[in-house]
């Protein structure tokens, strides 16, 4: 047997146990049980005396209570660390009247060593995924509105708190020892840490929003400093701990090895990228190296007298975000991070809170810490106001990104827990600070989700569509999404056709949209004001390459405008819809999710793409159009319609704004001399007398100057099919469409009318409408392709 003394936890019989506590201990450890059978039988140990099957009945104990406590909160929109929080209070020592036998049974003192070691090695591997997924360079790319704000929103708090601090130390009459535990506090709750901030945005689903947007370039500002301070705070508290000579070693040292981050660890990174074949994986010796040398940089900031925390995060900076290297360490290493490592870091700190601990009346160090914080808060969340409504920011969304940048997560309750484990915080610092953290984690998004709606902004009191914004010889302003590279060819297509003569100016806006992978914020570059991208390597290369061909091909009647978007695929929406609303687009164009093989049979599905023309189709500020190419649309992309290619389209109209829409989009494509157009009206044989009907009379309107007696372009030409129901629309439709290359149609969602009756097994894809179901999902013959146009919904 041998005598240990680890950091303990509060016993179970309400006593403080501290450093000079000891547990005894088998040697060698007793790891595995003999099983429960020896157990009943007498023959052996109790099998929670094994470590292994104690950490593992600690892990589902701790992961059931915490999402039992989730099952309820996030009902109320309250994020999983507070019921993280809330788990690890249930689980400790804030309730009370847990027996001896549950302390026994699952949170002994000698237990909890192994459980806090299975935490902070998933901390560490935490903060090195922080590094990787952090985009150092992009300090240099913020505005001055994230700059300002980043700066203010830590310096001033930490000045304000430094001055309560002294103010409340002359008052009380607080030692030097106690007042280096208030310095732990006021640095910690000054600084807007990125991760916590990357975590609330991502659960309020505003990480790609201008909000989110503008509170991550603030926190990675806030990052800075505290990584400036928080390392500056250490090396001044080991001068009074420790030899000059020894601190002023251990201070080069950490220079040192900053220096080999810089100047070898990064460059060895980007050779490894370089190395990497675009649209390949990783070399996985490459991703083991990283990995263990990221491990290595722990144990050799610990020998030194930094924190075993601060090698691992720095060596993760060291990574480029992103594909192909970035991603790949978080592919590797996120879920098992995400997933088990990180709700045990948060669960068993906030276990050692105590609520009977928290006596601000009868502590003079706790009421410090409170009035402490309490500056603090009120601080940053004023100043944090002031440089957005400097630059014209609403008063909801600047009181909004005050409340994001006052949240605490993770780091902080991490790093209060690392304090309290080396003596820098007293127990009841450290519980009312956990319970202050528990608040903050509920309060705020509640509070940031009623003040900010990131959709409002796409409602407009007037419909921005291509009938009353684009006149037949305006500009017209086009946003093509591209989601995968096969994509392109149909949308240039369509593009080409959209372009009808000079002095008729086609803009057209191109958002390739990218997976957020490997990096904690989104990213959105316009490339004709980019000079090099953020990792060097070229985002969107072929997409450019390929537009700028289009270009130059119909110079003097389009002109484009590349962008990409890299975000989360869930608010990719959000890119879409602003990037839209910015630019004033008069429709969007977006590839249906659904992909063909050259026979007709389907090659692929990708649901995601699906659910984000579903949100674009609510939100957008605008008219939609979703492209779907069944193959013949793209096959022309070779020829030049200018040179005199025919290019077929047809146009079904049963009425209604969204075929108006179709329509006025299809005769600005007539005037391209390559076209030919013919426009199928489906009336019901009931309506042939003229109805007074205010829909009719649009739709009249509409088609005047497509009938023959007012038409004078020999290559538009204009049909009337008289039906009775569905079933004759669909069979009139069959025997037309095939011979036509682009078939367009309004969406007409929700709309029930006779030439459409009987069709309601046309609705596997709702966002497409009836008649755009049938020419999709119905076995029709060609491969003809689509366009379903959608007039604008949001409006206020």
């Amino acid at each position: 047997m041998t005598e240990l003394n680890p950091r303990p936890f509060v016993g179970s019989e309400n006593q403080d146990y501290n450093l000079s506590s000891r547990f005894c201990m088998p040697i060698p450890p007793y790891v595995n049980s003999n099983g429960i059978w020896q157990f009943i039988g007498k023959a052996g140990n109790h099998p929670w005396d094994a470590s292994l099957p104690r950490l593992e009945l600690q892990i589902i104990v701790a992961f059931s209570v915490t999402h039992a406590c989730h099952f309820v909160l996030k009902r109320f929109g309250i994020p999983m660390i507070a019921s993280q929080i809330t788990g690890g209070l249930i689980l400790g020592q804030a309730i009370p009247g847990l027996n001896r036998y549950y302390k026994h049974v699952l949170f002994s003192d000698t237990s909890l060593g192994t459980l806090d070691l299975v935490a902070t090695f998933g901390y560490i591997l935490f903060l090195f995924l922080t590094g990787v997924k952090m985009d150092v360079s992009m300090i240099q790319k913020t505005g001055k509105k994230s700059l300002f704000t980043g700066l203010l929103t830590s310096l001033i708090p930490f000045l304000l708190g430094a001055a309560a601090l002294e103010k409340m130390s002359r008052i009380l009459g607080i030692g030097m020892e106690d007042k280096m535990k208030l310095w732990v506090v006021t640095v910690v709750h000054s600084l807007s840490r990125f991760p916590s901030i990357a975590c609330l945005v991502s659960d309020l689903r505003i990480i790609n929003s201008e909000l989110g947007r503008l509170g991550l370039s603030c926190a990675l500002v806030s990052e800075m400093i505290g990584l400036i301070l928080t390392r500056s705070a250490i090396w001044i508290a080991s001068i009074y701990h420790a030899p000059l000579h020894s601190a002023y070693r251990n201070l080069g040292i950490m220079v040192v090895y900053l220096l080999a981050v810089v100047l070898v660890v990064r460059p060895a990174m980007l050779w490894v990228v370089k190395q990497t074949p675009e649209g390949k994986p990783v070399n996985s010796l490459h991703i083991h190296n990283i990995i263990m040398l990221a491990l290595g940089a722990g144990y050799i900031s610990d020998l030194f007298g930094q924190h075993v925390y601060f090698g691992p995060f720095v060596f993760g900076l060291a990574v480029p975000a992103g594909p192909p290297l970035g991603s790949a360490l978080v592919e590797k290493l996120d879920p098992m991070v995400s997933g088990l490592f990180i709700p045990l870091v948060v669960t068993s700190a906030s276990m050692r809170t105590n609520l009977s601990d928290i006596k601000l009346l009868d502590d003079n160090l706790a009421k410090s810490t409170a009035v402490i914080v309490a500056v603090v808060v009120l601080a940053k969340v004023a100043t944090t106001m002031i440089p957005p409504l400097y630059c014209k920011v609403p008063k909801r969304d600047a009181f909004a990104l005050a409340l994001i940048m006052s949240t605490k997560g993770i780091v902080e309750i991490s790093t209060y827990n690392i304090s309290r484990n080396i003596e820098s915080l007293t127990d009841q610092m450290f519980s009312f600070l956990t319970v202050e953290i528990l608040v903050t984690a509920i309060i705020i998004p509640i509070l940031v989700k009623f003040l900010y709606d990131p959709s409002r902004k796409y409602a407009g009191y007037q419909k921005r569509n291509i009938m009353q914004h684009s006149k037949a010889s305006g500009e017209l302003r086009i946003l093509a999404c591209i989601y995968r590279p096969d994509n392109i060819p149909a949308v240039i297509k369509f593009l080409q056709a959209s372009c009808p003569k000079r002095g008729s100016l086609v803009t057209v806006y191109v958002l390739h949209l990218i997976d957020l992978r490997g990096r904690a914020a989104p990213l959105f570059i316009s490339h004709k004001m980019q000079k090099k991208t953020v990792s060097n390597r070229s985002y969107s290369e072929n997409v450019i390459l390929s537009f700028k061909l289009f270009e130059e091909k119909n110079w003097g009647t389009a002109c484009v405008y590349p962008f990409t978007a890299i975000s989360p695929p869930k608010l990719m929406h959000e890119d879409v819809c602003m990037l839209a609303l910015d630019k004033l687009a008069s429709i969007v164009v977006l590839p249906f999710h659904r992909k063909w093989f050259i026979d007709g049979s389907i090659e692929s599905d990708d649901n995601t793409k699906r659910a984000l023309n579903c949100s674009v189709l609510e939100r957008a500020p605008c008219s939609v159009g979703i492209l779907i190419d069944r193959g013949r649309i793209g096959r022309f992309i070779s020829s030049e319609l200018s040179l005199g290619s025919s290019f077929r389209v047809a146009m079904i109209f049963l009425g209604g704004s969204d075929d108006r829409e179709a329509l006025t989009l299809a005769k600005r494509m007539s005037q391209n001399t390559s076209i030919n157009l013919t426009v199928f009206r489906f009336i019901v044989k009931s309506d042939e007398m003229i109805s007074t009907n205010w829909e009719k009379v649009l739709d009249s309107e509409v088609l005047k100057e497509v009938k023959p007696e007012n038409n004078f372009n020999q290559r538009v030409k204009y049909a009337v099919e008289m039906v009775n129901e569905g079933q004759e629309t669909l069979a009139k439709i069959q025997s037309v469409v095939p011979k036509y290359d682009l078939v367009i149609v309004g969406r007409r969602d929700n709309t029930e009318t006779p030439q459409t009756s009987g069709l309601d097994r046309c609705r596997e894809f709702p966002e497409l409408g009836i008649v755009g179901n049938c020419l999709v999902t119905e076995d029709l013959p060609g491969r003809y392709s689509v366009l379903v146009v959608q007039q604008q919904q949001t409006t206020v």
